[in-house]
Formats: C-alpha cells, structure tokens, sequence
C-alpha cells in the first residue's frame, strides 16, 4: 500500500486487484470512478434515469471485460472508463434517434466565445445539458473529449462541415444563455 491519504491504492494496485477479480478492488474501482463516470455520462444523456441505467450496464461490461483492459500508466484506467461511458452513451443517444442533427434553427448570430468566468460551474452545466441532443453531443466531443471535426463526424455518421456546424449553434446558443444569465444576475 502507499502512504496516501485514506489508505487507497493507486491506480496500478487497483488494475491487480480488480484483474484478479478481487471483490474489494471491484468495489475500490467502483466507488472511486463513479462519480466521474456518472459526470461523463450525464453530459451526453441529461436525465438521471438514463444515466443510472446506462452505469450499471457499465460497470456490468468493465467487470466482464477487464482482462481486454491494458494499464499503461497513471489515468490509463480512468481513461479507458471514460471512453466506454461516452460510446455506451453515444449508442444509447443513436438507439433513441436523439442523434438526428438539428439542422433547420438559424444561423447563429455570433461565433463569440463568451466569458463563462462568473458562472456558477453547475448553471454552466445546466446549460449544456439543456442544448438540443445533437448539438450537446457535438459540444461535449468537441470540448471535453477534445476531438476533431473528422473523427467527430466519423462517430456520429454524419458530415465533417455538420460536425463544425453544430458546435458553432452550441456554442452561439450557450453565448446566448450565459449573456442573459449574467444579464440577469447583474453581472454581464
């Protein structure tokens, strides 16, 4: 064991333990990652149902399929978790046709990046969630999985200039949200 706070493994003692099927490292990798995970997935899904139903199969699948799993240094697990949260999220979103584009909303008025630097995380959060399931899917692969355009619309089936096309109304959606809301809280 290491000498960190709590008495948790790192994440290589973790791979061991979890590798081996051992029942307190299922329940150490569980109770570390999940919130994240449920972060992760959240950000694709929106509503909680979904998201709970969605990491039980999860967790199911990592369980079942952790021998495939290959540490390749710190955060390679989580990582790795990750990935499988968003593609479990991505097919749950194409299972409901909540992928379809939105193409027919106007163009967006601006492409400005607004200064999100006074509002609250979780009100940003909210707003992301509430864009429409194409454009929130784009944003979040955009954003926070950091890939490109092509790979974008490779994963989604859909066009590369689509892909650029729905970030830019996320984000002019989002400019939109966050100048009203520090409109409104006297901030903007």
């Amino acid at each position: 064991m290491n000498s960190r706070a709590g008495n948790s493994l790192t994440e290589k003692e973790l791979v061991q333990l979890v590798g081996n099927g051992d029942a307190r490292g299922q329940r150490e990798l569980y109770d570390r990652y999940a919130p994240y995970l449920t972060a992760v997935a959240t950000r694709y899904l929106g509503g909680a149902d979904k998201v709970k139903d969605l990491l039980q199969d999860v967790f199911i699948k990592v369980f079942d399929r952790f021998g495939s799993f290959r540490y390749r240094g710190e955060g390679s697990l989580k990582a790795w978790l990750s990935r499988i949260v968003v593609n479990d999220s991505l097919q749950t979103l194409r299972k409901t046709d909540r992928l379809l584009p939105v193409e027919r909303l106007p163009e967006p008025d601006s492409d400005v990046d607004p200064d999100v630097d006074q509002v609250p995380l979780d009100v940003l959060q909210d707003m992301i969630n509430n864009l429409p399931d194409g454009y929130r899917t784009v944003f979040n692969l955009y954003v926070f999985e950091q890939m490109r355009h092509k790979d974008i619309a490779a994963l989604l089936g859909i066009k590369e200039n689509s892909s650029a096309s729905q970030l830019l109304r996320a984000k002019s959606l989002l400019a939109k949200e966050i100048k009203d809301y520090r409109k409104k809280y006297g901030n903007g």
